[in-house]
């Protein structure tokens, strides 16, 4: 699945425009290298993501193409 996808279906950005601008800007990083919005994610990936001062760190535990608002915590657990 594509980075700026997962991001939304995860529910870790609201939209899939502003994870793909999030990327572009260099702000997500995955297997702690800047990544693209088109990169493929996996189960067992970990992915940063910078808002401002702060950063959130998330392993990968599930990849689905969509998912309900209480299933969404279950496709990654915080580092």
């Amino acid at each position: 699945m594509r980075l700026d996808k997962f991001l939304k279906v995860s529910r870790l950005i609201k939209r899939r425009t502003i994870a793909n601008e999030a990327c572009d800007a260099g702000r997500v990083l995955l297997n702690d290298k800047v990544a693209k919005a088109s990169a493929e994610v996996k189960p067992g990936d970990k992915i940063e993501i910078q808002f401002g001062t702060r950063s959130v760190k998330v392993e990968v535990l599930d990849v689905q193409d969509t998912s309900r608002k209480e299933e969404a915590k279950e496709l990654f657990k915080y580092l």
